[in-house]
């Protein structure tokens, strides 16, 4: 798919992203992968969880930003190149960080809060129509079921490295780095490799 890419040659710009998901999506293992791809290619690199909370279910934002020197980790409002949305109300809460003509890929799977699942508040409704009309003719908008994707490699915590997988296809960086940076990240689970090595490949394919 063509468009704008992450640059790992070059010298000046930084490029900001935005993963924002609930907890126990693995929004922050995802930055810190892209994080280590980042410094393979000898970018400079700043990772910060800068809201949330760790409970599962709690809102969790993470800011990675990368490039020749990175001062500051955070990224105001209107300066994401991309956004990976790991749930589709975290595009709703945080769509305003994407710059025009950015990037943002959803995972379409909802993750319902307890007092909505007790049935004592209601999800909210066409989220799917309210992501695009916030992006309409300002920003590139996929969509992708990471969830049902990563159940179909076993695990549907492996949904984080399809989202990283799909973000992988817009960037400059050899497919190789983001293989070996996997690899490395879970060299002390060494039985999940295979798994997650399936389900970034997964991303990738889904929006090629």
């Amino acid at each position: 798919m063509s468009g704008q890419a992450l640059k790992t040659s070059t010298s000046s710009k930084c490029i900001s992203v935005v993963l924002s998901g609930v907890g126990g999506q693995g929004t922050l293992v995802a930055g810190k992968l892209l994080g280590k791809v980042a410094m393979k290619t000898g970018l400079d690199v700043k990772v910060s969880e800068v809201h949330g909370m760790s409970q599962r279910g709690g809102s969790v934002i993470t800011y990675v930003r990368m490039g020749c020197k990175v001062y500051s980790p955070i990224i105001d409002e209107g300066m994401a190149d991309f956004c990976l949305f790991f749930e589709p109300l975290e595009a709703i809460r945080w769509v305003s960080l994407l710059k025009k003509g950015g990037t943002m890929i959803i995972n379409s799977a909802p993750v319902k809060p307890l007092p909505v699942l007790l049935g004592n508040e209601k999800y909210p409704d066409r989220i799917s129509e309210r992501i695009k009309e916030a992006g309409e003719g300002n920003a590139r908008v996929i969509e992708i079921d990471a969830k049902q994707t990563a159940v179909s490699f076993g695990s549907a915590k492996a949904a984080n490295i399809v989202m990283i997988g799909a973000l992988s296809i817009f960037t400059d960086i050899p497919e190789s780095v983001w293989k070996e940076s996997i690899e490395e990240s879970f060299s002390e689970k060494p039985h999940l490799i295979s798994m997650n090595l399936d389900a970034f490949q997964a991303g990738r394919d889904l929006v090629r």
